[in-house]
């Protein structure tokens, strides 16, 4: 299979439709993943009041639900969500945030996960928490290298009946028997904050088009990757990187995703 060709294809298809992703995600990233979405062009909504969400998730192409900062509110917001995309045949995503950091966070993240994401979508140390095997992590940061986890992801996938994607210097996604690895990205990335947000939500917009979760999360991966090796070639640090990431997604072109493409 031509997996490069696959992710072209369906980055076209984003462009064509420009479908609408439901975004329950973190104060510190709306911006940036908003404009993301809009960059490969999709539709985004961030839609957080639980007077709408349900209603907001029924109309929507995929959910997207990151815990990044988390409240009593939010949590209630994001299972009322949830239960409508799910009712709806709408793909949602989940990015555990953090998890394995307090009680609180990995008790919700093991919650959420349990009502069957298309995707979870976290770095080593989050995947581990949500899989029950790890004790602790620092913050937002993961400890633990994608390659660590990838056996949890696995075991996790299977049990869940979902599809994990651990994101580290070499992002890998599995359903527990398949596992595809992308290699596309820049050290310069994790410099800037949301990126791991910036990918789940682009992984939304990829389930939209791309109906099997696998391809669709390796797409989306790719493609930011992609952006972000193109976006630290006219970069002097990470401020720069997030305007040139930006165009990058803009401009992202067939010959280009085919050219560097590090799917495998």
């Amino acid at each position: 299979m031509d997996l490069s060709a696959g992710v072209w294809e369906s980055l076209r298809r984003v462009r064509e439709r420009s479908p609408l992703v439901h975004n329950i995600t973190n104060y510190v990233v709306m911006n940036n993943t908003a404009n993301a979405l809009l960059a490969v062009g999709a539709s985004p909504a961030m839609v957080h009041a639980r007077e709408e969400v349900a209603d907001f998730a029924a109309i929507s192409q995929a959910l997207v639900v990151n815990i990044g900062t988390l409240s009593s509110h939010w949590v209630e917001g994001m299972h009322l969500a949830i239960q409508s995309a799910r009712r709806s045949q709408v793909p949602w995503v989940l990015d555990p945030v953090g998890a394995g950091a307090t009680r609180y966070r990995t008790t919700t993240a093991a919650e959420l996960a349990r009502q069957a994401p298309a995707v979870i979508r976290g770095n080593a140390s989050e995947v581990l928490a949500v899989a029950g095997e790890a004790e602790a992590t620092r913050g937002v940061d993961s400890t633990q290298s994608s390659e660590d986890s990838l056996e949890a992801a696995r075991r996790l996938a299977s049990s869940l009946g979902t599809v994990v994607a651990v994101t580290g210097r070499t992002d890998f996604i599995t359903d527990g028997s398949r596992v595809v690895a992308v290699e596309n990205g820049h050290p310069l990335m994790p410099r800037v904050t949301g990126m791991g947000c910036t990918a789940s939500a682009l992984v939304g917009a990829f389930l939209a088009v791309e109906p099997d979760a696998v391809l669709a999360a390796a797409q989306a991966l790719t493609v930011l990757g992609i952006a972000g090796e193109l976006a630290a070639e006219h970069s002097k640090g990470p401020g720069s990187l997030q305007l040139h990431l930006l165009d990058a997604l803009y401009m992202l072109d067939e010959v280009t995703v085919r050219a560097r493409a590090r799917v495998r």
